[in-house]
Order: structure tokens, then C-alpha cells, then sequence
């Protein structure tokens, strides 16, 4: 049974699909959009225009400008922006929509469209979230709530910042491995038994093992927040420029759309 108005799902990539999976399956009409004809035929639901005039709107688009063109094109009473953005624009297009009764609320997921899908990826919340309790707990089981908005999005990068030099390590630590004669499967294997055997590096280094790079977070999305980190920092970050120039040479080979586990092809001939 539908729990009331249909709510809009705008941005239906890797993690849009997801919820809008999550949604529907707790009983909520659920209208997707994308510009894309492909993602929407891929979305598995109800789509079309109808999604810019729901009076809840959830956002999974790619960056802020892409929030600020929705919210140009829509009519939403409430935005919920799960899309890892700026932090100052995000800040103002909320004080904007403030003045005119509309809320704004910011949940990136941290984790992969397919743990998100699960509803087991951590929200990291920020704003009023009285008029979308419903929505968030259909979305994720476990939620953080980091103050005022444009905090979430700080919060995001820099989770996203450990996690991203993370996985290079990884690559690199397996490619290192490599050429020492240890194949990446008992690499793993041996990793597995040391303090350095992370979960989000143990799955990850799975996917690398298998040459799986079938996406469920994209490198150039990754690279996308980099690119931020070093717009908003206020302390060197030399760790993440190296990071930045490793996934900048994943784009131009051709694998920005794979997987984040692609990365280790950057040691491969």
C-alpha cells in the first residue's frame, strides 16, 4: 500500500536506483527522473517529469550545480540532497529556499549503491529532518546527524577522504605485493590475518582479485570529490594530491566509469 503523496527520486545512477528500490519496497510511490532515457528504463519503477513536481524530492544527481538545476526546474516543498557536494553553494541554496518556506536536507550516503540498496550504508544528515523521518528510516538503518546543513557534506568528504586513500593504498600494497611474486589472491589472504585487514579493504580487494570493476561507486565520481577536498581545505593535503593525480590518470586511460577497485589498473602494463 502507497504511504501517501508520491515522492520524487531525481538522479537515478548507481546509488538513485538504490532509492528508490529502498523506498518502494517500504511502501512508498516512488516517481523517478533522470536526463537519461538508459537510467530511466533502467530504474525498475514508476518515471517521467512527474518526479519535479512531488512535494518531497530526493536528490542523487552527480554534483551541486546539478542540485541547484533541479530545484530550478521543480516544486518541491522539501529537498533531501544525497548527492556529495559543495558545502558553501549548499549552504546558500538552503538559506535561499529557507526564505521561502522550503526545506532543505542534506543525507550523503557513505558506503556502495549495492549497501546502500540493503539499507546498511551509514546517512550522515544535517538540518531539519522533522518532515522526512519517514523517508530517511525507509532509507538507511544507521544515521548520523552532524549539525546544521553544509555540514554533511564537509563530514562526507572527509570520510570519503580516508576511504579513497584507503583503497590506493590497497591497489598500491597489492600491485607492490605483485612484484614481489605474491599473487593478489594469497596477498589477500595473508592481508586478511593483519591489523591492516579492513572491511571496506577486504571487499574491495575481492573486487581486484577478480578483476570485477563493475560499478558500484565510479572513480571519476571519486575524483569529483577530490576535486573538492582541495577547493574547501584549510590545511595541506599531500596525501590526497598524489590520490588526485592517480585517479585523474584512471580518467584519461578510460576508467572513470568502473568501479573504485579499477584503480589497481593503474599498476598493470
Amino acid at each position: 500500500m502507497s504511504k501517501g503523496e508520491a515522492v520524487g527520486v531525481i538522479g537515478l545512477g548507481l546509488l538513485g536506483k538504490a532509492i528508490g528500490a529502498r523506498l518502494r519496497d517500504a511502501g512508498f510511490e516512488v516517481i523517478g527522473y533522470d536526463r537519461s532515457a538508459e537510467a530511466m528504463q533502467r530504474f525498475g519503477g514508476r518515471t517521467g517529469e512527474q518526479a519535479k513536481q512531488a512535494s518531497r524530492v530526493i536528490l542523487a544527481v552527480f554534483d551541486t550545480s546539478d542540485v541547484e538545476d533541479v530545484v530550478r526546474e521543480s516544486s518541491a516543498k522539501l529537498y533531501i540532497d544525497c548527492t556529495t557536494g559543495d558545502p558553501v553553494r549548499i549552504e546558500a541554496l538552503a538559506a535561499q529556499l529557507a526564505q521561502k518556506g522550503i526545506g532543505y536536507v542534506e543525507a550523503p550516503i557513505a558506503g556502495g549503491s549495492e549497501t546502500a540498496r540493503r539499507g546498511e550504508a551509514t546517512m550522515l544528515t544535517a538540518g531539519d529532518t522533522s518532515g522526512c523521518e519517514d523517508l530517511l528510516s525507509a532509507m538507511s538503518s544507521r544515521r548520523v546527524h552532524v549539525g546544521r546543513v553544509g555540514m554533511a557534506a564537509r563530514a562526507k568528504l572527509a570520510t570519503n577522504l580516508v576511504l579513497g586513500l584507503s583503497r590506493a593504498a590497497l591497489a598500491e600494497g597489492m600491485a607492490f605485493a605483485e612484484s614481489q611474486g605474491i599473487g593478489r589472491a594469497q596477498f589477500m589472504e595473508i592481508l586478511g590475518q593483519t591489523p591492516a585487514a579492513a572491511p571496506s579493504a577486504l571487499r574491495k580487494g575481492a573486487r581486484m582479485v577478480a578483476r570485477d570493476y563493475t560499478p558500484e561507486s565510479r572513480i571519476r565520481q571519486h575524483l569529483k570529490d577530490v576535486h573538492r577536498m582541495q577547493e574547501v581545505t584549510k590545511v595541506p593535503l599531500p596525501l590526497t594530491a598524489a590520490h588526485e593525480a592517480l585517479l585523474s590518470g584512471a580518467v584519461a586511460a578510460g576508467d572513470g566509469e568502473l568501479d573504485n577497485a579499477a584503480l589497481i589498473r593503474r599498476w598493470e602494463k
